[in-house]
């Protein structure tokens, strides 16, 4: 805090520096990874990882740096925030981007959800076909649209 600080100011100053560069190099590697990489899976590893990290060095930082316990609980939900919600909107963003095939299928070394993917898709065409199968008007003469109804060409009873 002051340019003549010693003993454990000094100390404290030095891991706040620390922390906040390392942080903020996280979060810059977190930049030039979703410039760079390939694919939507691998930008969102990138988005989330390391991000996540170098918020909470920075966050840290910041606390030492305040030198008030007070901050710490804020600092600690913001944080915690952080990892309820990033790795959901990473989750989402993935399962948005497969569906609408925004993946490159050769890069992974493994798709297991390929397999859930197709068979859910199947049973959502065999619902879809009975509802259509089920939604067809029926007149009464067994699916028959009346032109074969009775011998003198009226409607049969």
């Amino acid at each position: 805090m002051t340019p003549n600080a010693t003993g454990a100011d000094a100390v404290i100053d030095a891991v706040t520096a620390v922390l906040l560069i390392v942080g903020a190099l996280m979060s810059l590697g977190a930049a030039i990874g979703l410039l760079r990489f390939p694919d939507l899976m691998s930008r969102m590893h990138a988005a989330t990882k390391p991000q996540v990290l170098g918020l909470f060095l920075v966050l840290a930082a910041m606390g030492l740096q305040m030198r008030e316990w007070w901050v710490w609980p804020i600092l600690a939900v913001a944080w915690i925030f952080q990892l309820l919600t990033v790795p959901v909107s990473a989750h989402m963003v993935g399962r948005a981007g497969y569906r609408t095939k925004h993946r490159h299928p050769e890069l992974l070394s493994a798709d297991e959800l390929e397999a859930v993917v197709l068979r859910a898709a199947g049973e959502r065409a065999a619902e879809k076909a009975q509802e259509a199968d089920s939604a067809m008007p029926r007149n009464g003469n067994g699916g028959r649209n009346g032109r074969n109804a009775g011998a003198d060409g009226g409607p049969s009873a």
